[in-house]
């Protein structure tokens, strides 16, 4: 029985050693996401990180053979933080847009979903096609927003006779019109219906007006930013998504949180 059971302990130690050397050959890559943005990415009752973001993020991990860590980092230093190697993607809803492209490179889209307007039900409002009608139909109106994202900029540029208010997350937006601080806020549509509009403090507010995607601020989709010319990580995650694409674990995750393809078109 001696001798079993070191030639047992002999085997487990060579699996262990083999397991290490496997672990220790696998890419070390490390994602920057934000925690706060559900269903997408955010922190849950356990203290957990989850979502969307992050069960895409570990699958591709798998298709990839990387071996991946996760780092939360606020929104509004999420590409400073890449850029200064604290982390090698980003995977947190980060619309692929032309002025972000002049810092970050990017994968292909890994999904994409419409922008809107949350406000009260109660609110009479009519927000027509088009932004010129829309501005004027909302002048004066306050708009809650999170810092440095397309949706910022959108109305910035698009709504400029509004009353913009920026906040750092979107569950901070979501609590002031909550509480009456606000008259609408703007931020991807499924971040709006899942954050806010299925919890118990949306109960009482719904989409107003039409849906916006329009490339100029919304950009291609949300897909994973990496630093410029680290092309040999860009293309590995390229075709991770094409992998998870094509063998049903994409499909899985969608399900997991919609009732609809959000992958989009």
């Amino acid at each position: 029985m001696r001798k079993l059971s070191l030639a047992v302990a002999a085997v487990a130690a060579i699996g262990v050693l083999a397991t290490s050397a496997l672990a220790a050959d696998m890419q070390k890559v490390r994602i920057g996401t934000e925690g706060a943005y559900p269903p997408f990415n955010y922190i849950d009752s356990d203290g957990k990180l989850v979502g969307f973001d992050i069960d895409i993020a570990k699958a591709l991990c798998v298709a990839a053979k990387f071996d991946c860590e996760f780092v939360v980092q606020d929104w509004d230093g999420i590409i400073p933080g890449l850029i200064a190697k604290k982390y090698d993607a980003i995977i947190a809803s980060m619309s692929i847009t032309e002025e972000r492209k002049e810092k970050v490179d990017f994968t292909g889209k890994y999904y994409s979903t419409p922008a809107k307007f949350v406000g009260a039900k109660s609110m009479k409002v009519d927000i027509p096609e088009g932004t010129d009608a829309g501005n004027k139909a909302l002048a004066g109106k306050a708009i809650g927003v999170q810092r440095a994202t397309i949706h910022e900029n959108f109305l910035r540029d698009n709504f400029p006779d509004a009353d913009i208010k920026v906040y750092a997350t979107q569950d901070e937006a979501n609590l002031d019109l909550a509480n009456g601080r606000l008259d609408l806020v703007m931020a991807d549509s499924m971040a709006l219906k899942e954050g806010l509009l299925n919890t118990e403090d949306g109960k009482d507010f719904e989409f107003k007006g039409p849906d916006y995607n329009e490339p100029k601020w919304h950009g291609l989709g949300a897909g994973i930013a990496i630093r410029k010319g680290e092309d040999a990580l860009r293309e590995s995650l390229d075709k991770a998504i094409a992998t998870i694409r094509a063998d049903g674990t994409y499909q899985k995750i969608n399900d997991k949180y919609f009732d609809f393809d959000v992958y989009g078109k």
